[in-house]
């Protein structure tokens, strides 16, 4: 049997970290063992567990956005150099038939798969254009041990191959596969804002990155020309991020939001999207999107950013609106004109989740990953004269 192993810098249920259980899925339905490397026990863990996959713990050096200059991916490569010994013993003991690396964020497990005789195949998330070019290159440049590169979107590809062009012939474009809703969730009316109020939900970390403020105050906006207009945030913080959510915190309690922003922590989205009028998705920087994708196939009118992955996912005026990312008053404005007329709001979720469930729908993207990481390394081996790969 093949083993795949999957190794990954987070036990959270976030967007990478949700796609990782269906690349896992994707890897058991096309006859696969799938081990999964974490850092620590967690909900991704339970997650991969109840999918049939094993799961070890091993925590390595993380690349954090605070670490991109010159200096932090320099210390990350000290770190990484003092890593990989056990890393790569780690690898030799399972000898697995292929390795996936989940991100760019944790490099080390490129090196320690190419050490121990594998060729990884690395799922890139992350699309930091506005990062400086020697920032852009040390992102990209591990890359070139993969034997293939994944990206979640052509926004995400034009990044890693403006910086290393060289990657260009192994750098392929695979759309994120999102699960639609497990079932129809009713409104919790005593969870939820009061009734009679418009109620606009954002799910996803709480990060300047994924414009957490940036709704604030188009909400503020909203209700300062006197429409009852309450949000709910759904998402919980990076370790090192809380100032930003006390940040959000002493906002939400200034005079024109008090008592309408709900700040829940991480929570179930489906059963939030299910109380939402509107879904805003305003974020600043967005490889991809999950949520927006989400959001669609749960039937809910979207209002995103018109930035990276999000631009490809949401077709504005016909699936969803978009606006410039980091503008409150586009976003107000935008989340208004749906409220104001709910027809055109039903006619663009409707299209929206017809449109989500065929471009971005799960079992697709695990089909592809199957291939790529199961299919492929078995008809290798089976050619005669070929070495096992790696």
């Amino acid at each position: 049997m093949t083993t795949v192993l999957l190794a990954h810098a987070s036990a959270d249920l976030y967007g990478s970290d949700l796609q990782l259980v269906e690349t896992a899925v994707g890897c058991l339905d096309a006859g696969a063992d799938v081990v999964v490397l974490l850092p620590s026990d967690g909900p991704l863990a339970e997650r991969m567990r109840a999918v049939g996959a094993r799961v070890e713990t091993f925590e390595v050096p993380v690349l954090r956005k605070a670490h991109l200059t010159p200096r932090g991916i320099l210390g990350l490569g000290v770190r990484t150099l003092r890593a990989l010994a056990p890393m790569t013993g780690l690898i030799r003991r399972l000898r697995p038939d292929a390795v996936l690396v989940n991100t760019l964020t944790i490099p080390a497990w490129l090196v320690a798969a190419r050490l121990a005789g594998v060729a990884p195949v690395c799922h890139v998330h992350e699309a930091e254009a506005d990062a400086r070019w020697v920032v852009r290159v040390g992102l990209a440049a591990p890359l070139l041990l993969a034997r293939d590169v994944v990206v979640n979107s052509a926004a995400a590809r034009d990044v890693v191959v403006s910086a290393v062009p060289a990657l260009g012939r192994r750098t392929r474009v695979v759309y994120n596969g999102v699960p639609g809703p497990p079932a129809s969730p009713e409104p919790d009316n005593d969870a939820g804002p009061a009734s009679g109020s418009a109620h606009v939900v954002l799910v996803g970390r709480l990060s300047p990155r994924k414009g957490s403020d940036v709704a604030l105050e188009a909400v503020a906006r909203l209700r300062r020309t006197g429409r009852d207009v309450r949000l709910t945030l759904c998402g919980s913080v990076f370790a090192g991020y809380e100032w930003f959510e006390d940040q959000l915190r002493a906002r939400a309690d200034e005079d024109d939001l008090a008592g309408a922003v709900q700040l829940v922590g991480y929570a179930d989205p489906w059963a939030w999207f299910a109380r939402g009028d509107v879904v805003v998705v305003p974020s600043r920087v967005e490889p991809f999107g999950n949520v927006a994708v989400q959001a669609m196939l749960a039937g809910r009118p979207v209002v995103a950013s018109r930035t990276q992955g999000l631009a490809e996912i949401v077709r504005d005026g016909e699936t969803g609106l978009l606006v410039p990312p980091g503008d409150p008053a586009a976003l107000a404005d935008a989340i208004a004109a749906l409220l104001d007329d709910p027809a055109r709001a039903a006619a663009l979720a409707d299209a929206g989740r017809q449109d989500a469930g065929v471009r971005f729908g799960a079992q697709r993207y695990r089909a592809q990953l199957g291939r790529l990481l199961v299919v492929r390394r078995t008809v290798v081996r089976m050619v005669p004269g070929k070495r096992r790969p790696g």
